[in-house]
């Protein structure tokens, strides 16, 4: 399969089968989309517009003021903040000074934002007022390799008059912290980081060798791991998606909800700029009434989510309030970081008049991100991720005896391409077993069809084995997500307490607002499964839930469900 690359004649015929690639590190090339569009609004954000020649100025300050403190070729600046200009001027910034970045969530715990601070040996972190005044007092101690500290409040590039955002923080709305100093650390205020004179001295990047990215995720094995991502990972995986999209640079107004310190985050701001566009800045995802108003008043083009963000915007009864003239000015949906129900894809295309708009994509951090895409003009299967970029070779085994499968066959996913990631820092074990002979082994189980369009069906570890079965959980999903009355769920499997080593399906449910969970809808769905499923996959036990585990970006979080039912 991987030899023949047969996806390649269902391409648009705009895309060729390889491209060329920039040699140029990404610092290099968003300074060079920032100046060809200086007057073009680069960021928006709650009613402040940033121009390209201003989100310039603002990255060279940044990147000076880490080069006069200390900072080194290949040092590391980790970033906690929420999605706002200051996000992007400190990682676009960290790599013009030739920095590496990491990403830090600011919903980890206190331990677990020690472990990726000490592992990525960060030396500057950029972080919001409250974490540094609530949170860092209880690590700080044990960050060793921290040397200077960048608090930063949300509302400061906000476009509220300044009597809003004092209110704001007065009635906790904003949250803020104090920037006290700390004994032994460098602490600056954000804004006065943006008082430094510009000085900066641009530094050579190796873009094949010389990492960008510090990506930290689970990966395939489940303990936190940084991802090596190099400035021609990234690169490569830009010009893949802009030959493929084949949009015009310095048009596009785009909204997304992905959270920069996300894969799909990360790689969303950074393209936007590549490509000039202007990207309306969105701090909280699931504020939905925000983005409803954002599109009403911004007009984007494009808007980027994630499924379960998806259902929340078309939830919101105010959605009905939005014009049907920006609606139609919408022509693409790009949706990624979690399967999407075909039936709700469907129902979204209805409610906000995007048939034929919807892009689904699939990709992971390790592969920096995009691998598959649907395409821009031709035929876009719904429920299906697409297919394998330009470039990028596609490889499924079976996943318990390692060989090969067919086309119409499940198997696991290996994928090789210029996107795929180096390795993970000083985990050699778990660096040999996820990437081999230059395959990434992705934990995902898929089916490609006769034209090359690939179907995520499970990951590895979240198939179940019923009855000597293997069951598909995205299968059972996206079915059982088509009765009217659920809004999401998972599948789980449970230890069957008669048969050691086979499981029994076990379905958490969260239903529509407004359903309750009575006898007559638990039938109902019970009966929908039974005419729908094979005997095998139909669950056995059923669990309804006022709200199932997320994470951020939507995905529901089966790690979290397993380990609720351990517990038990």
């Amino acid at each position: 399969m991987s030899k023949e690359k047969f996806w390649t004649k269902s391409y648009d015929s705009h895309v060729p089968t390889t491209l060329e690639y920039p040699i140029e590190d990404i610092g290099t090339l968003l300074v060079n989309a920032m100046q060809k569009y200086p007057d073009r609004i680069g960021l928006s954000f709650m009613d402040k517009d940033i121009l390209y020649k201003e989100l310039l100025e603002s990255v060279q300050i940044f990147a000076t003021f880490l080069q006069k403190n200390g900072l080194e070729k290949g040092d590391v600046v980790a970033i906690s903040l929420p999605n706002t200009p200051q996000y992007l001027f400190a990682l676009y910034g960290t790599l013009l000074a030739g920095g590496v970045c990491t990403g830090v969530s600011a919903l980890l715990s206190p331990v677990e934002m020690a472990y990726q601070l000490n592992d990525s040996k960060a030396k500057f972190v950029v972080t919001m007022d409250i974490i540094y005044e609530k949170i860092y007092p209880k690590i700080l101690d044990k960050l060793p390799n921290i040397e200077v500290i960048i608090p930063s409040n949300i509302s400061e590039y906000m476009g509220f008059s300044g009597f809003k955002v004092f209110m704001g923080k007065l009635i906790g709305k904003i949250p803020k912290g104090k920037m006290n100093p700390w004994p032994g650390k460098t602490v600056v205020p954000f804004l006065k980081v943006m008082e430094t004179p510009i000085d900066f001295k641009s530094v050579k990047i190796d873009s094949k060798n010389d990492l960008a990215i510090l990506q930290y995720t689970g990966g395939t094995t489940g303990t936190p791991k940084g991802t090596e991502i190099t400035h021609f990972n990234l690169v490569a995986n830009m010009k893949q998606y802009y030959v493929w999209l084949d949009r015009k640079p310095g048009t596009d107004i785009v909204m997304s909800a992905f959270p920069y310190f996300h894969i799909a985050g990360l790689f969303v701001g950074l393209y936007l700029t590549y490509i000039s566009s202007t990207q309306i800045i969105i701090a909280n995802p699931r504020d939905t009434d925000h983005m409803i108003n954002e599109i009403i008043k911004k007009h984007p083009n494009v808007y980027s989510s994630v499924p379960t963000l998806f259902l929340m915007l078309q939830n919101n009864p105010k959605s009905k309030t939005i014009p049907k003239s920006d609606l139609d000015n919408i022509t693409l949906y790009i949706s990624g970081a979690a399967p999407f129900p075909a039936e709700a894809v469907r129902d979204f295309e209805k409610d906000f008049h995007s048939e034929n708009k919807f892009v689904e994509v699939y990709g992971m951090t390790e592969t920096a991100v995009l691998v598959t895409v649907n395409p821009t003009y031709g035929k876009k299967k719904i429920g299906k991720v697409g297919l394998p970029l330009p470039d990028t070779d596609f490889k499924l085994i079976n996943v318990e005896t390692g060989e090969e499968v067919g086309i119409g066959q499940p198997g696991e996913i290996l994928i090789k391409g210029p996107q795929v990631a180096r390795g993970y820092l000083n985990k050699p074990e778990a660096t040999a077993k996820t990437f081999v002979d230059g395959w990434v082994h992705t934990g995902d189980v898929g089916v490609f069809d006769e034209e090359g369009y690939l179907q995520i069906v499970d990951r590895t570890k979240d198939m179940l084995s019923v009855s000597g079965f293997k069951v598909y959980s995205v299968h059972v999903e996206d079915l059982l997500t088509k009765h009217p009355d659920i809004a999401l769920m998972a599948i789980i499997g449970v230890p069957h307490p008669e048969r050691p080593g086979a499981e029994i399906v076990k379905a958490a449910i969260q239903l529509k607002e407004g359903v309750e969970p009575t006898e007559e809808v638990k039938t109902s769905i019970q009966k929908y499964a039974e005419e729908n499923l094979a005997k095998y996959e139909v669950p056995k036990i059923w669990e309804f839930r006022e709200e199932l585990p997320t994470s951020l970006v939507g995905k529901v979080l089966k790690r979290t469900l397993r380990e609720q039912e351990e517990k038990k």
